[in-house]
């Protein structure tokens, strides 16, 4: 099973990446994770939908071909991370790839949002970009570690 985890934006603090790299490094062989970057269309006087538009063919040109699309949303289901971990469960068994997409500073374009398969929310909280990433790695990993009985996370 093959994690991608589509994100508008490009730069992020050394902290967020050095955090990215030691998580995904956790990730046991039969549950590879990638990180695909997408440019922010740079803003000016760009009306919203041009904007949306531009981060949507990013986004979708970063997703695998047949991947199931979960995007990351304020209004999405709220999980556990045992939900999470059922979650996850339920996406191996699935097979195939997984895409969780990051929007951009104004979010996702609200048509790709509805198209998606599943919404989900990090936070009540107003989370930075690179935090968000970082967030949803570990809470990803925490996901596998309760699956599979490791004592990384203690209820």
């Amino acid at each position: 099973m093959r994690l991608v985890i589509v994100a508008v934006g490009q730069r992020v603090p050394d902290w967020a990446q050095t955090a990215w790299d030691d998580y995904a490094k956790r990730f046991p062989h039969e549950i590879k994770i990638e990180l695909k970057a997408v440019k922010t269309e740079p803003r000016g006087s760009k009306t919203l939908d041009t904007l949306y538009a531009a981060e949507r063919a990013r986004i979708e040109a970063a997703i695998p071909k047949g991947a199931r699309v979960v995007v990351l949303d304020e209004r999405g289901t709220t999980l556990t991370t045992l939900a999470l971990a059922s979650r996850l469960t339920d996406w191996q068994l699935q097979g195939g790839d997984v895409a969780l997409v990051i929007g951009g500073p104004d979010g996702i374009e609200p048509a790709f949002r509805q198209a998606a398969h599943e919404r989900i929310r990090l936070s009540d909280l107003t989370l930075p970009h690179a935090f968000a990433r970082v967030l949803l790695i570990e809470q990803l990993y925490r996901a596998w570690s309760v699956n599979a009985n490791h004592p990384y996370h203690r209820e």
